[in-house]
């Protein structure tokens, strides 16, 4: 089983558009050390040249245009439009996960998954998202329950990809109200990802939005071969620091890397897994490879993911 990372960066990218921070300004000066990088988003191999996208972010189809194994292929007697792409999980309905599904209304058949609260707010509530049900089979929704395991990619659960959703307990994303999402079931808000390749393969955990870290999750972590974990920020008041922001990293459902709560530090023990921090914001100091903070976070054993990064599982 491949992962690719196909964008790695948070919401608006690296650089984001509108932001000159110290970050965003040396790397288009040319004097940051780093890697431009679009926003967070993961393929995974479900074999049989299929791939699953984990997430639809807004940059997605500059991203498949710049990963040859997501390119649609013709054979002699199939139409035009064939493409590898077969499956879609949302771990969330917060736009930067779920725009990108509307960038793949080409009459492209499509399973999307994701938990009944997401369906509602998304492919329910938002009249744009009609656009993917233009005609029979467009896109075919699943229902993905918290803690109940889902097959990807076969009907053979020994070949499949085995999917269990883990409740993180975040919240809905802001455009929908308050009354509505205390209408909904919370453990169906934000999910992470635990993935494992056939029966008794290895596993991998794609967590891009991490509210807190529970005993429950270190035990995960610790049990899985890949872990792509919440790197959004490196402290906790980082975007009131940086950009003027009203909100804290953990208010706005990130646990920060640093700190004596940080992930860095709760997750020091876990050597088992491969850990890359993934979906990083402009404002992060571990974007410039010179930085005290990229050589601790390194000296730990992590790896800061960059776009098109492959793991073999």
């Amino acid at each position: 089983m491949r992962v690719r990372i196909l964008g790695s960066a948070a919401g608006g990218g690296f650089p984001q558009w509108n932001c000159a921070c110290r970050n965003c300004s040396r790397l288009r000066d040319g004097t940051l050390h780093g890697k431009p990088r679009t926003q967070a988003q993961v393929a995974l191999e479900l074999g049989q040249d299929h791939w699953c996208l984990l997430n639809a972010s807004p940059d997605l189809r500059s991203q498949i245009e710049a990963t040859p194994d997501l390119h649609p292929r013709v054979t002699r007697g199939e139409k035009s439009r064939v493409s590898p792409i077969v499956a879609v999980v949302l771990t969330s309905g917060d736009l930067d996960s779920a725009l990108g599904l509307l960038l793949l209304r080409e009459f492209q058949p499509l399973q999307i998954c994701a938990t009944p609260a997401v369906q509602d707010i998304t492919a329910e509530e938002n009249t744009f998202f009609r656009m993917l049900r233009r005609i029979r089979p467009q896109a075919v929704w699943h229902d993905l329950v918290p803690e109940k395991v889902f097959h990807l990619g076969s009907d053979n659960p020994g070949s499949a990809v085995r999917l269990e959703p883990v409740p993180l307990l975040g919240a809905f994303p802001e455009y929908v109200d308050a009354e509505r999402a205390a209408d909904l079931p919370a453990v169906e808000a934000v999910v992470a990802l635990e993935m494992q390749a056939g029966s008794g393969g290895r596993k991998m955990i794609y967590c891009p939005a991490l509210p807190e870290i529970s005993e429950d999750l270190l035990a995960r972590f610790a049990a899985c071969d890949l872990l792509l974990l919440d790197g959004t920020f490196w402290s906790d008041d980082e975007l009131i620091r940086e950009a003027g922001g009203q909100r804290t990293a953990r208010r706005m459902g990130h646990v920060p890397i640093s700190g004596r709560e940080g992930s860095l530090e709760r997750l020091r023990t876990i050597t088992r897994p491969t850990k890359v921090y993934i979906h990083i914001n402009n404002t992060n100091p571990i974007l410039d490879e010179d930085s005290s903070e990229f050589t601790q976070v390194t000296t730990a054993g992590w790896t800061v993911a960059h776009d098109g990064m492959l793991f073999n599982l």
